[in-house]
């Protein structure tokens, strides 16, 4: 058996982390559907500028969209929304048959919007309508300068992934939002049925602190921090404020475990995978993460809803000197600038590729 359905079983959404147009052509994408239990995907800056750099897929499409015209952030969202509408209408299925709970894919704001509030506001109902496609979310960070474009576009109607979210309190001031949005909703008589996810980067956080911590603490920070943040969710999920919402017909927003493949190459491939099992979730998996769990995956049980030895393990790490809240700052302010390296270096593969087919052309 295919050790991914362990991970179903428990109540969990497997979403790859990648999308390529060589993967949509060669039927990739519908193996990991059929075999490996994914039932959408996510997409970053870095995986498009990998993606369109490794190869000549795209290469046609820009040159059609060049001569059309388009250049820059405008030719690619064209050829993003390209893949990831053929992806949207693989998981339509899925979608379709647990009513928008499952079946979705996700395409980013420019990086360069971080820090604009309005800007992404618009980029997104931008996106929104261009993408044509129930099943896609909009990707927002969740910082500072985000949250209210996350509320208003909640409030808009935009199903909305929050991005860049390291920690419970980064966290919740996502949720806060988007319980916001709806609440206004409802207040202005619109319905309240509107989707969106919380994603919550994992891996990153020991990397951070490497070998800057003893033995036994390393490749532990991350999941601490997951699970601290697992509690918070519950407890939302519990609160009266929620209950009130749900009753009134809206849904949770789900929380979404990101960044999972172990970057230490001396700790389990599947470290994080089997750390983060927990109903109401969705764990997006790069794919040698995700081929290395459905060979010899595990799960141990779920996550416990009371944190089980979190707080206990960030004690110690505060004793070894890792100050917690402000290195979730720090990571989200690096993971907003390694967003706008890596956007930055697309558009400008984008453009060189697009001289060159031109000239090409021309000679």
């Amino acid at each position: 058996m295919n050790k991914t359905r362990l991970l179903r079983d428990v109540g969990q959404s497997l979403w790859l982390d990648n999308i390529t147009r060589e993967l949509l052509d060669n039927g990739g994408l519908r193996k990991y559907i059929d075999e490996f239990s994914i039932t959408g995907l996510t997409s970053n800056p870095t995986i498009f500028d990998e993606a369109i750099g490794n190869g000549d897929a795209y290469d046609a499409g820009i040159r059609a969209k060049s001569k059309d015209g388009k250049s820059d952030e405008a030719l690619f969202i064209e050829l993003a929304l390209e893949d990831l509408r053929r992806a949207a209408d693989l998981f339509r299925p899925v979608f379709d048959a647990t009513d928008g709970v499952d079946g979705w894919v996700s395409m980013e704001v420019s990086p360069l919007l971080a820090a604009d509030t309005h800007g992404s506001i618009d980029a997104a109902a931008k996106i929104h309508r261009q993408a044509g496609r129930p099943n896609l979310f909009v990707k927002i960070p969740g910082t500072p300068e985000g949250i209210p474009a996350i509320e208003e576009s909640i409030f808009n109607g935009v199903p909305i992934n929050v991005t860049l979210l390291f920690s419970a309190q980064q966290y919740t001031a996502a949720a806060e939002a988007y319980l916001r949005g709806i609440e206004r909703r409802i207040a202005a008589g619109r319905t309240p049925d509107v989707a969106s996810v919380a994603s919550l980067f994992v891996s990153r956080w020991d990397k951070a602190v490497g070998e800057n911590v003893p033995p036994e603490l390393r490749n532990r920070l991350g999941i601490a921090i997951g699970q601290r943040t697992y509690v918070a969710y519950r407890k939302l999920l519990a609160s009266e404020r929620w209950t009130k919402l749900a009753g009134a017909g809206a849904r949770p927003q789900r929380l979404l475990w990101a960044s999972t493949g172990t970057k230490d190459p001396k700790a389990s491939d599947t470290l994080y995978v089997e750390a983060f099992a927990a109903p109401d979730t969705i764990d997006t998996i790069p794919e040698k993460t995700l081929k290395a769990f459905g060979d010899h995956g595990e799960v141990h049980g779920v996550m416990a809803a009371d944190g089980a030895d979190a707080e206990a393990m960030l004690a110690r790490f505060a004793r070894a000197g890792v100050n917690v809240d402000a290195l979730a700052t720090q990571l989200q302010v690096d993971g907003a600038k390694a967003f706008v390296k890596s956007w930055q270096e697309l558009l400008g593969r984008i453009a060189d590729k697009s001289a060159a087919l031109i000239a090409e052309d021309v000679n």
